[in-house]
């Protein structure tokens, strides 16, 4: 077979350019010389003339020949070129063989080079990516993970970065955020999908409201468990957009394609107050807040009826620990006051509690 042949097989299959191909193809057989003549010289073009591939060794003209693999004569050299002289190099023919072993090394190097080659191009292609929803299809299901076809090239959804909610279908449509970019491929794949970040919740919104994305509207803080809830914490820029309003939509038209995409997830939009205190009481509901004070730039009080105790811990403590996230406080409960007076002796740090149950 004519290396023509092989160059436009491997063109229509790989997308590489014929130059390109041409010198991964020369560099592997230049490897394959080196292995089975190691102390040789040598050169590997592609003759375009023959279409085969010219395998050259470099050798030293000298007066009298001692070893006829490294070196030629005055005599013979001056027949490649008559300018030639003693102690110049020249590029000759070189007619020894190569087996099989040979060959395999040439097909390694050659696939290695490729994959160099398509690595960087996927690269290229995703890198100013990273951080972006993008869409596939699921490929394949493993237990450390889904594979995602994305047209011509996979990505990878690892166990970690899925939500509890999320199935693995094959054949099903997938939209996930693109959490990085590896140079090399791992496991089949350089891409590595997230479904599981507060990002990922983040690029929905912008993907399904026009004021978040146009930033009329701005999301000052997401908080998130997924496959359980999340509240996301929104600002309007314009007085004449409800924040809260613009986000979920007309009987929640907008707000409803992100909660089936997280696989009914609950999401609780708080609208940006007046004040912090009105941010920790906001983000404690569906729990109803008396009274919030503000005890240091980490620490917050907040009273309320001891049947909302329970309620502002939620399930495993997780409502208080999101509400937590959310203000960028540690919130302490306190029983609400009975008689006039606060009493301090009442005050419980319950962020951690894991019995509590909505």
């Amino acid at each position: 077979m004519k290396l023509s042949a092989v160059i436009e097989e491997l063109e229509k299959e790989k997308g590489l350019d014929k130059a390109t191909l041409k010198s991964i193809i020369c560099e592997g057989m230049l490897a394959a010389y080196a292995k089975k003549y190691p102390e040789l010289v040598h050169n590997v073009v592609h003759d375009p003339k023959t279409d085969e591939i010219v395998v050259s060794v470099e050798k030293t003209v000298v007066a009298s020949v001692a070893d006829e693999d490294t070196e030629i004569s005055t005599r013979k050299a001056k027949f490649l070129n008559k300018n030639l002289k003693e102690g110049d190099k020249v590029w000759v023919p070189f007619e020894g063989k190569i087996g099989r072993i040979e060959v395999l090394r040439a097909r390694q190097v050659i696939a290695s080079k490729i994959r160099e080659i398509e690595s960087q191009a996927v690269y290229d292609e995703f890198k100013d990516k990273v951080g972006t929803i993008v869409y596939g299809v699921v490929h394949k299901c493993e237990r450390r993970g889904v594979l995602v076809k994305m047209q011509d090239v996979y990505a990878f959804l690892p166990k970690a970065f899925m939500s509890p909610n999320d199935k693995c279908i094959v054949g099903y449509p997938i939209r996930a955020l693109l959490k990085e970019v590896l140079l090399q491929p791992r496991n089949e794949s350089q891409l590595v999908l997230d479904r599981a970040s507060s990002d990922f919740l983040l690029r929905l919104f912008e993907l399904e409201v026009p004021e978040v994305f146009e930033r009329l509207v701005d999301i000052k803080g997401v908080a998130r468990i997924p496959g359980y809830k999340s509240k996301i914490l929104v600002h309007s820029n314009d007085r004449n957009i409800d924040p809260v309003g613009a986000c979920v939509g007309v009987s929640g038209a907008r707000i409803k394609p992100i909660l089936k995409e997280l696989g009914g997830e609950r999401i609780d939009v708080i609208s940006w107050g007046d004040s912090r205190e009105d941010v920790i009481k906001d983000a404690l509901k569906p729990a109803v807040a008396k009274r919030v004070e503000i005890v240091d730039d980490e620490n917050a009080n907040v009273w309320l009826d001891e049947d909302q105790r329970s309620v502002a811990i939620g399930k495993k403590g997780q409502n208080i620990s999101l509400a937590s996230e959310l203000s960028g406080f540690k919130i302490n409960l306190l029983a609400a006051e009975k008689t006039g007076t606060s009493k301090e002796n009442d005050l419980e740090d319950i962020s951690g509690l894991e019995t509590e149950k909505d």
